[in-house]
């Protein structure tokens, strides 16, 4: 299947425009959409998920119009929003067979079947008989999944799926997503760099409603190759390196400060050029994108 999306706008009542004519193809596998919070993720799932109204654009997948054509895109759906409600005094096998039913399985072996996979495919099954509510943070991103996987769909959204998982929940959470995204388009929304670098073949990054990137991760990085420069400096003088360069990121190990800036030849100055990683082009097009938008004020004013 294909997802494609010209030119998609959104402003809401209180003037903020959310998403400002983004146009995206995505087609089966693992898609990474990158961006800070407020940068229109969230506002792009939704409305891909037929939750809310654009202003104008479209989006059709395959030969669907997913903006007039609601019904048919939630039969072949599967969300997983950034929060969603579970009742803590259901146990797992409970909902998820619940939730079949409402799906349409109304044949009782079918859904006993269904809910078992399910529960299986998300490491859930030892757990089916305990009460959601005392799930931990991985289980129920985890049971997420599984709810959103109910009737097969062809297009799955997960929206901050690890945000505040520990690192052996947020593993156990990229094989699964890994193992989906063989089969399915899988957009995954987040603002984790690493998520996009461990499980995504394509990927986007968008702020204040625009796209900035749509690319391959490995395009990406070569786009920026013998162009990142790192330097061991004073914590102090982090500030006076913004000013003096193009400013990407800054880190502390060790108790020492390094900080990370994009230069077209090589700046001198201490600095030394290093391997770039899918967080350099992120930071480079997230600057870029602010700095642009504070150059147009500058001239409006």
């Amino acid at each position: 299947m294909k997802l494609t999306i010209q030119n998609l706008s959104k402003t809401y009542p209180n003037g903020v425009q959310a998403l400002k004519n983004v146009s995206l193809e995505i087609s089966n596998g693992m898609f990474g959409l990158l961006g800070p919070n407020g940068a229109g993720k969230s506002t792009l799932m939704r409305t891909i998920a037929t939750l809310q109204e654009a202003d104008s654009g479209t989006i059709m997948l395959d030969e669907i119009d997913v903006l007039k054509e609601k019904p048919k895109v939630r039969e072949i759906l599967g969300y997983l929003p950034q929060e969603f409600n579970l009742d803590p005094k259901v146990t797992a096998e409970d909902f998820i067979d619940h939730i079949a039913l409402l799906k349409g399985l109304t044949d009782t072996k079918n859904r006993k079947e269904t809910t078992t996979a399910l529960l299986v495919q998300t490491n859930l099954y030892d757990h089916r008989k305990k009460k959601l509510g005392t799930y931990s943070g991985g289980m129920k991103q985890r049971f997420g999944i599984a709810q959103a996987l109910i009737g097969s769909p062809k297009l799955l959204i997960v929206d901050e799926p690890t945000a505040g998982l520990d690192p052996e929940e947020r593993n156990r959470f990229h094989n699964l997503l890994s193992e989906i995204g063989e089969n399915h388009i899988v957009i995954l929304s987040t603002h984790i760099v690493d998520d996009v670098s461990t499980l995504c073949s394509d990927m986007a990054i968008i702020n204040k409603g625009e796209l900035l990137l749509s690319t391959q991760p490995f395009t990406a990085l070569r786009s920026i190759e013998n162009k990142i420069y790192e330097k061991e400096i004073m914590k102090s003088d982090i500030n006076l390196h913004k000013e003096k360069y193009r400013f990407l990121s800054s880190r502390y190990f060790s108790g020492k400060t390094f900080v990370k800036i994009y230069s077209d030849s090589n700046p001198g100055d201490g600095f030394i050029s290093v391997m770039p990683d899918l967080e350099d082009v992120y930071f480079h097009h997230i600057k870029n994108n602010i700095n642009h938008a504070l150059h147009a004020e500058e001239i409006n004013v």
